[in-house]
């Protein structure tokens, strides 16, 4: 491996390494639909690094996007110098970002299964659709620990907790990545760092938070995703930290990502993100400027095109900047293509890709997901499951019946601005008409546009709820991407959480007629309900749950599916509160004058059809040194009548230490299937390394003193307590320490 790619970067010229630096958008190498042998003369003559996106950015089906990434990498092969394949990228946030490719859940509502097993079968279906392409590395997970709602893109994290993000992420990266990157997809995570806690809410904006949470918090996923899971790629994120834009911070891209941690992969540019440290931070005079800035902290690739870094040869040759430093970034991405097997075969079978993606079990996994996804957020007097054999059921709502609104930003449809999707997508009206019998009428009305609009059409809105047993109302955000009839997704910032338009007035209208309501919440961020949520008997919330998302809301409606979700984000009653997270310092646990600290929804939280009763708690030993293990057990027993799914949930709290710690911590997790009468022990394998924080020095240290443990079934469902002691002297963590706690489960 490495002798191929010092013989190869002997024999470069300087040209042909600003090339491998350098990417392509394809739409530059396309004219009339197909590959432009003469436009790629012109663009790819030195060799390229990556191509970007020839199925995201255009409108061609898989085996014709397969074609297509065939043609380029011949030509690569068969018309450069030095026959240096391309790695191809796409997005894959909720699978392969291509036209007809298989649509999962967004992220909110992956982690909203708190299953990271099944998010690691999700992205190994991904890695297949994406392979069957030609595409080499995907351009996911978004590992952003999430603190303001208000930001557009809260639908593509994995939620406000550091540890549920990292669980999730690494889970998405094995399965991308697989064991062979040979067969893998390089899995990229992003956006390094800390792009969840933006100043206002507003996308892009400065994050303001010191260094010890910037370690503790924010940099938590992304270690675990280089140390635990060999992540491949890294993206940086677009804001500054403390003045000094991530794409520009050799603290972040060098010292720590490769220097601490030991990664060793490559680190891609997040679009114009290169050219943003001259336009929008104006720390960089010029083009060049920015481009000697970026990869002198560490950014290995410029993305999506070749723009300020193009000026690198330029820059060597005036001294700017070492070509030493160019040989070290070549270097890197020879190695991370070496590693994906392109020297051997860069080649893929078209005729596959028309049958790979979008496959019948791939569909099938995209539904299971999506029932695991939803919550259950109130229940009153179990008015839900409903009886398949009402009189009459009206569904009333903009997301009733609106296939597009059931996916998220980062999806074919979203980002090419469809209007139409372009795979089979069963809305929640289909999935309900679907399973009631023959005998209910459904009566539909939409009421009112996500925003925008009119209130015109609530007046049928209303007429309709009276003529029915029940209604279902279903409302939410319209997803997209800088788009001012977007309400959420990229760019889709807002100053309010409560549900946009019309759709508050015609939730107080049906909620007049006095019949039953429930509300499906079909959105990408957590919604600030108002003072008329206690009038509403019940509240799902469904998130974007992809092509088969209606059927699974139906599932869940008619009690097919017993749901199992959990808020991976605390919803708060007004905006007024945010940042609302859980695991805050315990001296923000304050009240206002006008409103109280608690919030409506609290993290962890989603109820079920049966009930479960946790018993038996055990701590063993309620001693441990400051370098050691404490198991820490709980029986979990299903006392209702039907099976059902709980999430076991471990927290803990530092009463007393040298630096302020949160009122909670989660530090494990297990999500469990239980029979009727079925009760399982669940083991949690708790490392003194995992009760580490940062010191006056910044050494990242284990104290002597009670630690404080809390089972439950959300952070604020709490049903067990206990404590241990760590004894002995304070202790230095060394760096390759434990990150999660092990589970075990065993049948009582």
């Amino acid at each position: 491996m490495v002798v191929l790619v010092d013989r190869l970067l002997a024999q470069m010229t300087l040209e042909e390494k600003v090339a491998q630096l350098g990417s392509v958008s394809v739409r530059d190498l396309m004219e009339g639909g197909k590959f432009s042998p003469a436009k790629a003369e012109q663009l790819l003559r030195n060799g390229v690094g990556q191509i970007t996106r020839p199925a995201g950015w255009s409108d061609l089906p898989p085996k014709d996007v397969a074609v297509l990434v065939n043609d380029i990498q011949r030509f690569l092969v068969e018309n450069t110098r030095l026959q240096i394949p391309s790695i191809v990228h796409e997005e894959c946030l909720t699978g392969l970002m291509a036209r007809g490719g298989t649509t999962f859940p967004q992220a909110i509502g992956l982690a909203s299964t708190w299953e990271p097993e099944l998010i690691e079968r999700m992205t190994s279906v991904i890695c297949k659709e994406m392979r069957a392409v030609g595409a080499h590395q995907g351009l996911a997970p978004v590992l952003d620990v999430l603190r303001d709602p208000r930001w557009g893109r809260t639908e593509e994290t994995y939620g406000e907790d550091p540890y549920l993000v990292a669980r999730m992420g690494v889970a998405y990266i094995r399965g991308l990545q697989g064991d062979d990157l040979r067969q893998g997809i390089l899995a990229t995570a992003k956006h390094f760092a800390a792009h969840g806690f933006p100043e206002g809410g507003r996308n892009c904006a400065p994050v303001h938070v010191g260094p010890r949470e910037l370690r503790e918090v924010f940099l938590f996923p992304f270690e675990a995703a280089v140390r635990v899971a060999r992540v491949q790629s890294v993206m940086n994120a677009y804001h500054d930290l403390d003045g000094i834009p991530c794409a520009a911070s050799r603290e972040l891209l060098t010292n720590i990502l490769r220097g601490e941690w030991g990664f060793d992969g490559i680190v891609v540019s997040d679009y114009g993100a290169v050219n943003m440290l001259r336009t929008v931070h104006h720390i960089a005079a010029d083009e060049l400027e920015a481009a000697c800035l970026a990869l002198e902290a560490g950014i290995d690739i410029e993305l999506p095109a070749t723009h300020c870094y193009a000026h690198l040869v330029e820059a060597v040759r005036r001294g700017r900047i070492s070509e030493a430093v160019i040989d070290q970034a070549v270097r890197r991405v020879l190695l991370v293509k070496e590693r994906l097997g392109l020297f051997d075969n860069p080649f893929v079978d078209p005729d596959a890709a028309a049958h790979i993606v979008h496959a019948p079990e791939h569909r099938a996994l995209s539904l299971e997901i999506a029932r695991k996804s939803i919550v259950l957020l109130k229940n009153e007097d179990n008015l839900l499951p409903l009886r398949k054999d009402l009189s009459s059921i009206a569904v009333i709502g903009p997301n009733a019946d609106a296939p597009l609104h059931m996916l998220g930003d980062y999806t074919y449809a979203a980002h090419m601005n469809l209007s139409e999707p372009d795979v089979p997508i069963v809305t929640v009206l289909a999935g309900i008409q679907a399973k009631v019998s023959s005998n209910t009428r459904v009566l539909y009305a939409k009421g009112c546009e996500v925003i925008g609009g009119t209130d015109e059409g609530i007046g049928e809105a209303v007429e309709i709820a009276k003529q029915a047993e029940v209604t279902v109302l279903v409302v939410g955000d319209r997803p997209g991407l800088f788009r001012n009839d977007a309400t959420s997704g990229e760019g889709c910032d807002r100053s309010d959480l409560r549900l946009p338009g019309w759709q508050e007035q015609l939730v107080r209208a049906v909620l007049e007629t006095g019949k039953p309501v429930i509300l499906v919440l079909l959105n990408g961020r957590p919604a600030a309900l108002g003072d008329w949520v206690d009038r509403i008997p019940a509240i799902v919330e469904a998130w974007l749950p992809g092509e088969g998302g209606g059927t699974a809301v139906a599932d869940v409606l008619f009690g097919e599916v017993n749901p199992g979700g959990k808020l991976p984000v605390t919803v708060p009653q007004t905006v007024g509160q945010i940042p609302v997270h859980y695991n805050r310092a315990p001296i923000s646990n304050r009240d206002y004058v006008d409103a109280p600290v608690k919030p409506l929804f609290p993290f962890g939280h989603g109820l079920s059809y049966t009930r479960f009763e946790y018993s038996d708690l055990t701590i063993e030993p309620t001693q441990v040194p400051a370098a050691g293990i404490v198991r820490i057990g709980v029986v979990v027993k299903n006392v209702g009548d039907r099976e059902g799914d709980e999430v076991v949930q471990l927290y803990v709290h530092d009463p007393v230490a040298s630096r302020v710690r949160p009122m909670k911590e989660l530090k494990g997790f297990k999500r469990l299937t239980l029979r009727p009468g079925e009760a399982k022990r669940v083991t949690f394998l708790l490392s003194t390394d995992q009760l580490a924080f940062y010191d006056h020095a910044m050494r990242l240290i284990v104290e002597p003193g009670t630690i404080e443990v809390m089972v439950g079934s959300s952070s604020e469902d709490i049903r067990l307590m206990g404590s241990f002691e760590i004894v002995g002297t304070k202790r230095e963590v060394p760096p390759q320490r434990i990150l999660f706690t092990q589970v075990e489960v065993t049948l009582v």
